[in-house]
């Protein structure tokens, strides 16, 4: 059956691990429940248990789209600042390597440079919000990098070289932040981001899957395009998920408010 494609906030930092007491089970902060709740009932809400996850992260880029091909990686801690428990946390999900290689001959087919890499661990814009969806890390994962030029028309190609993966079971996922402006909180950011998330949904849930992905690669003509994002890496992801979900229905499928910031999550297929 195929699988959706996704594009999933992964929150700030652990931010969903936050209680000392009981630091391997999600309890946030009420701000952050939302998102908990939503990220919880992910693989519930799939047509069947994918056979392997396909993720890209807004915390890895590199010169040439790279793809992890390790067998266990540990987690890297890649955030600063919080609570020493943090940086203990678990999630001990199996790498795929023949996945890896099956998405290096499809990227590469389609034209892309590729690399690989075996020894970097899963960064927090993997491990943290899947640990909430899959706290039991029992499904094989493969990560990929960004590309550093955070090209948007790119990253949609290379979603679309990829898309076959849907059919073969493969959950495919940009995990990012549809608002990242750490400089802003609370009620400076609230009504510019709103704005700018309701021109982005428009975008992404535009019926005509060329304009759609039009209008998200052309995202900073959107309102408040560089103030939701002064840096487009939490957003590329984006463009991963919206090119594997190729011509398919797209639906905002979470929306919430935290730290006075609008933040959606999409679903395509």
């Amino acid at each position: 059956m195929t699988q959706p494609s996704l594009f999933i906030p992964h929150g700030g930092g652990p931010c969903f691990f936050m209680d000392p007491a009981d630091p391997d089970h999600p309890h946030s902060d009420p701000m952050w429940q939302p998102m908990q709740d939503y990220l919880a009932g992910l693989i519930a809400s799939l047509p069947e248990r994918p056979r392997a996850i396909l993720l890209v992260s807004g915390h890895w880029e590199e010169a040439a789209f790279t793809v992890h091909v390790g067998e266990r990686p540990a987690l890297l801690f890649d955030y600063y600042g919080f609570p020493p428990h943090t940086y203990t946390l678990r999630w001990d999900a199996p790498g795929a390597p023949d996945l890896a290689a099956r998405v290096a001959a499809l990227l590469a087919d389609a034209g892309f440079a590729t690399a690989q890499e075996a020894a970097r661990g899963w960064d927090h814009g993997v491990f943290i919000p899947l640990k909430v969806a899959l706290p039991d890390a029992d499904i094989p994962l493969v990560q990929l990098s960004l590309r550093h030029d955070l090209d948007p028309a790119a990253h949609v190609a290379a979603g679309r070289a990829l898309s076959v993966l849907r059919d073969e079971g493969v959950l495919i996922v940009g995990s990012g932040m549809s608002f990242h402006n750490l400089r802003v909180r609370g009620a400076q950011a609230t009504a510019p981001s709103q704005v700018w998330d309701n021109a982005l949904t428009a975008a992404v849930t535009d019926p005509d899957p060329a304009n759609r992905a039009a209008r998200v690669i052309a995202w900073d003509s959107l309102p408040n395009a560089h103030f939701a994002h002064p840096r487009e890496e939490h957003l590329l992801p984006l463009m991963v998920a919206l090119g594997a979900g190729g011509d398919d229905p797209a639906v905002r499928d979470h929306h919430s408010m935290v730290i006075g910031w609008a933040v959606s999550g999409y679903r395509f297929g």
